[in-house]
């Protein structure tokens, strides 16, 4: 017999060995005194990391938190610096203005009278002639010369009108350092006459450190472009004259060059003068508290690890023996959550209930989730074993029993929405989602009552006004179509009024657009309560209103006693922001079916008759008739040839003179601005300007005013003639266009005309659309140069705190109120007031449309300065203005022959 091969025995046994050791370890593994220190151990890994990745985030943030402050610090010390600077800057140009005027030597003193000086505790003021020689100083000081100094040198080499500012220096009869601000002084030519000095602590300029933002180490001061501090303070310390070369990188904190103190920087250039305002935050004070919430990080992590140890060894030991029982339950537990409990929809299974021939008749409630319980306002204990037939036995009857039987035949998903009629459910919409299992059926049941709200809230969105409410331009068409179909079924008439708010922009621009929007919902409700219910009043934008008067019976008589009680309605004092408001409406009638059977053509010519009732003078109703179609057309051809006209050549430029009042001598022109059309002939300004202005030509045409005017300005001086002021008006749409400055500059360029030659006039009006844009344009032009003067003033609604903002130079009183100045003494309490208010502003104050002696004579004894029309001259071709002025200067030439012949 043969032996077994014992090596062949042994391998089998040996793998089960293996095997048998492989499960005892897998098993050991699954249980929890194991299982959970393994899992504790990544948990201690992850509270490192994220301890770690938060104290990162945390640095992070106080890195952000420092660069922002630095950029808030920068923020406002540059605006502080912006203020302080434009004072200097603007005390220089007083001087240098109060020196023109009074001399040199009498400047300050007049200054002072008018308390024009700044104080002299904190600003030394001096003003030296052309040999550098003091002549007028506030606080007075004995006379020195300065002609060595750098500024001055400055200025006497160069013609620039910027300021210098220079580095920290002593005054030559003054211990004390400071910063020198200057600005060159002229001639009546235009040559150096000297130098205007506003002298300064440079510690003024870091005054604003605050120690509680910055700390001890943080930095304020202000660097040339030389690169040499005119004055840096860190904590106490003021210092001065360090050449430093600044780089900085937002991002990171870096070594100063001047301490090598690692600080968080931030630069900022001034704007108008060769400084820098710079600010720092010393990285060792900003990161401070990261410091001590690192530390507490780490401590919270290290106790959290310590329990997290002591909580695994605690929870190892008691779950040694209930480790897997408990693992069953929680599997369950998930499990029947994530089926139902953790659904926002109602679940209800549900269990075929069939007759003796296996119809399906009813269903049992078999299970359902607590949804299921909120919905019905049952409990589980009440659902469970009850039919849905006895529940809800109105399922019977609206189809809803049929459905689910229908379902366990066909099988598969079926969805449905129903609005729900039962009290029994709060809820107005359901949707059901129901789903056919072995014996019997799943129903998922959702609310859906919000969505159909808000499907229902953006349906009337879409067709209505979101400020008024009313129906909108959509709906309000629709509404009209429908009116139409009624109407022609039974034999009816519709009216359609189109309305417009007289007055609504005044009001829109005067109290805000707050008011205006309110203004309008209380004019819409008003007219909602003037027309019956079937009628509709609808806005269509801005302060344009629609209302449909349907199946009415009689003609247009029956309309206009509705539309009357509209208009009353809307003329009723309106109280806004605690200020009574009165505005009036305009109204164009279109009749359906005299004056149309479609609705576009019932728009159109109810808009028609809108702007017939404008132009009648608002406040009036006014009926279509055919022939508004015809002055439609005509407008619609002249705004036609309007649009080729530039480009054909058709405009040129009249140009009436400025005469000053106390000499008689013209010192500048109007260009105005005329049309010759090749069919109509001269057209009226007020016909073409104001379709200019609404179809946005008047850009383009504005455009050519301004270069024409330019050139011919140069044309008259290389005539040899004695160069005048040309004015150019800009009307609203010039002004708001963005890049108005940049034609200007253009224009002055091209045609090489010098800035101070032009002169720009702004209606009153126009700057108060946009107060604060329109000073910030108004600077921005007055910066190149460029003279500005308000028309019309008076006219408009300007108020004294705003006026004394605009950088202006010249007031023209409206000739509304110049034509009847000799007679009616409002007018001349008009003009009085605005030449008196022009005064005290150091403005000029020219008045228009002069036609008579008695005019000119109580403009020129109430010291008026200047005039402009009929009287000495109409706006005239150029070649008349050039002989006006070489007989001007001729008469010059001979006048001061004669008087040095007398001498």
């Amino acid at each position: 017999m043969d032996q077994p091969d014992t090596a062949a025995v042994a391998a089998p046994a040996e793998a089960r060995r293996a095997d048998s050791w492989a499960r005892r370890w897998l098993r050991l593994g699954l249980d929890t005194h194991i299982s959970l220190p393994l899992f504790a151990l990544p948990l201690l890994v992850a509270i490192w990391l994220a301890t770690s990745h938060f104290i990162e985030l945390e640095r992070a943030s106080a890195q952000t938190a420092a660069r922002d402050s630095s950029q808030e610090l920068i923020d406002t010390y540059e605006a502080q610096m912006a203020r302080n600077l434009g004072g200097i800057d603007q005390t220089l140009k007083v001087i240098k203005y109060a020196v023109e005027l009074n001399g040199a030597e009498r400047a300050l003193g007049a200054l002072g009278a008018q308390d024009l000086l700044p104080s002299a505790l904190v600003f030394a003021v001096s003003i030296a002639d052309r040999s550098g020689k003091v002549v007028a100083s506030n606080p007075p000081r004995a006379s020195i010369s300065v002609a060595r100094e750098s500024y001055f040198r400055f200025h006497q080499d160069n013609a620039s009108d910027a300021p210098y500012v220079s580095q920290v220096m002593r005054d030559p009869d003054s211990p004390d350092l400071n910063l020198h601000f200057t600005r060159r002084l002229n001639d009546a030519n235009g040559h150096f006459s000297g130098i205007a000095i506003v002298a300064i602590d440079p510690a003024y300029f870091t005054s604003g450190y605050e120690r509680s933002r910055m700390g001890e180490q943080g930095v304020l001061g202000l660097y040339g472009v030389d690169g040499v501090f005119r004055t840096m303070r860190i904590g106490d310390k003021v210092s001065w004259g360090q050449s430093a070369p600044i780089s900085v990188a937002p991002a990171l904190a870096q070594p100063s060059p001047w301490d090598g103190v690692r600080r968080y920087t931030s630069v900022r250039a001034l704007h108008g003068f060769p400084l820098s305002a710079l600010v720092g935050l010393a990285d060792v004070e900003q990161m401070a508290t990261f410091e001590q919430h690192r530390r507490a990080y780490l401590w919270k992590a290290a106790i959290g690890s310590a329990s997290l140890a002591l909580m695994v060894s605690l929870i190892g030991l008691w779950s040694w023996q209930i480790n897997k029982t408990r693992r069953r339950v929680r599997r369950a537990q998930q499990t029947y959550a994530a089926a139902s409990e953790a659904s926002m929809d109602a679940f209800f299974v549900l269990h075929s209930v069939t007759d003796a021939h296996g119809a399906v008749q009813d269903f049992i409630i078999a299970d359902v989730n607590s949804q299921a319980e909120k919905m019905s306002r049952m409990t589980r204990a009440e659902l469970l074993g009850k039919t849905i037939c006895t529940l809800v036995p109105a399922f019977r009857g609206n189809g809803i029993l049929d459905d689910l039987i229908n379902v366990t035949r066909v099988g598969g998903v079926h969805e449905a929405e129903w609005e729900n009629s039962m009290p029994s459910l709060r809820m107005r919409w359901l949707h059901r989602q129901v789903v056919g299992v072995d014996g019997g059926v799943v129903a998922i049941v959702r609310d859906i009552s919000e969505r159909k709200q808000a499907e229902a809230r953006i349906v009337h969105m879409a067709h209505h006004d979101a400020l008024t409410g009313l129906p909108n331009r959509s709906l309000a068409a629709d509404r009209l179509a429908q009116a139409i179909l009624h109407a022609q079924r039974g034999k009816f008439m519709v009216a359609l009024a189109f309305i417009d708010l007289d007055g609504f922009k005044l009001v829109n621009d005067g109290l805000g657009h707050s008011a205006g929007d309110e203004l309008l919902k209380i004019v819409g409700a008003r007219m909602a309560h003037c027309v019956r219910r079937g009628d509709t009043v609808g806005r269509f934008g801005g302060d344009e209103f629609v209302i449909i008067l349907s199946g009415l019976q009689a003609g247009a008589g029956v309309v206009g006693p509705v539309l009357e009680k509209v208009r009353d309605a809307v003329t009723q004092p309106i109280m806004l922001d605690g200020q009574e408001v009165q505005i009036s409406c305009s109204i164009g009638v279109a009749l359906y079916p005299r004056d149309g059977v479609e609705p576009a053509s019932l728009m159109i010519n109810a808009d028609a008759a809108m702007y017939r009732a404008k132009e009648m003078g608002h406040n009036n109703c006014q009926f279509y008739t055919p022939e508004l179609n015809v002055d439609v057309e005509k407008k619609l051809a002249l705004l036609e040839g309007l649009r080729g006209a530039l480009e054909a050549g058709q405009f040129h430029l009249l140009y009436q003179p400025k005469v000053d009042l106390h000499t008689g001598l013209i010192f500048g022109v109007e260009a105005l601005l005329r049309w010759q059309h090749p069919e109509h002939g001269l057209v009226s300004p007020l016909r073409f300007i104001p379709l200019a202005e609404e179809s946005g030509l008047i850009v383009a045409i504005g455009e050519w005013v301004l270069r024409s005017a330019c050139f011919q300005s140069m044309a008259w001086q290389a005539q040899g003639l004695d160069p005048i002021t040309i004015s150019v008006n800009v009307s609203p749409r010039q002004f708001e266009e963005k890049r108005l400055v940049e034609r200007i500059a253009r224009a002055l360029s091209d045609s090489a005309l010098a800035p101070g030659a032009l002169e720009l006039e702004v209606t009153e009006s126009l700057i108060m659309r946009d107060l604060q844009q329109a000073i910030d344009k108004m600077r921005m032009i007055e910066a190149m140069g460029i003279a500005l003067s308000i028309d019309d003033f008076g006219t408009g609604y300007s108020s004294l705190s705003a006026l004394k903002s605009f950088p202006i130079s010249r007031l023209k009183i409206d000739k509304s109120f110049v034509s009847e100045l000799a007679d009616n003494p409002d007018d001349q309490a008009i003009a009085l007031a605005v030449i008196s208010l022009g005064h005290k502003l150091n403005l000029r104050v020219i008045a228009e449309g002069v036609e008579t002696a008695q005019q000119r004579d109580f403009l020129r004894a109430n010291d008026c300065d200047e005039m402009q029309g009929y009287l000495f001259s109409r706006p005239v071709p150029p070649e008349q203005i050039a002989a006006m002025l070489a007989l001007q200067a001729q008469q010059a030439q001979h006048s001061g022959m004669l008087l040095g012949g007398q001498a």
